[in-house]
């Protein structure tokens, strides 16, 4: 029993870690408060069920972070190009999102994935480890794949942008596209820890996004 509670624990953080890796990105690297990450983590799930249902989970994970990215860029447009402040934009974003969601989800409020392989299918010959070896060998490839991009020129820009906006603007870099950028790679992150959230879970919740802000 205790052992279950110990891995369930650790398999709910390796989860989480994937969500405070995008929240890390919106508002330590970019200084940007951004409430979408509610929205874009069910965005995430119900992405990430829908996927599932039809016999395709690893799609749903891929899926989930290029729709999550694209609510990242709604959020960033709102700020930049509407000149919105970024706790409002965030909010709407996260208001519209709700619809979009129950949408994807058929108008259910809610989704269960019981009976339909999920990306934790393939790794049963390892249980009761399969599932925490998959979560953290995920978290470990978007630590090396994200501190690989924050090195380089266009990683750098993203974090010189957060540091100290009105010099990246002096060096003749667009910091609007900066802006954008960095809340479509946090969004999508957040999506992708709601799509391999709804399938360690095997269910997909609309109102499952509620507090992830807090939480990450």
């Amino acid at each position: 029993m205790n052992q279950t509670v110990i891995l369930g624990a650790l398999e709910l953080g390796g989860i989480f870690a994937i969500l405070s890796l995008g929240l890390y990105i919106s508002y330590k690297v970019l200084n940007l408060p951004d409430l979408t990450v509610d929205g874009s983590f069910a965005l995430g799930c119900a992405v990430s069920g829908m996927f599932t249902i039809n016999s395709m989970p690893y799609v749903g994970l891929i899926g989930s972070f290029v729709i999550g990215a694209a609510a990242g860029v709604v959020t960033g447009l709102l700020i930049t190009k509407f000149k919105i402040m970024p706790l409002l934009s965030g909010i709407l974003t996260m208001t519209g999102l709700y619809s979009i969601n129950l949408a994807i989800m058929n108008d259910t409020p809610n989704l269960s994935l019981f009976g339909n392989n999920t990306i934790f299918s393939s790794f049963t010959a390892f249980d009761p480890y399969g599932k925490i070896i998959l979560i953290y060998l995920i978290v470990i490839v978007i630590c090396v794949i994200l501190d690989f991009f924050l090195r380089t020129q266009l990683g750098l820009s993203l974090r010189a942008c957060g540091d100290n906006e009105d010099m990246v603007r002096a060096s003749s870099i667009d910091t609007d596209k900066m802006k954008i950028l960095g809340l479509a790679l946090a969004n999508g992150l957040v999506a992708m820890s709601g799509a391999v959230f709804a399938q360690h879970q095997s269910f997909a919740d609309i109102s499952s996004g509620t507090g992830m802000m807090v939480i990450g």
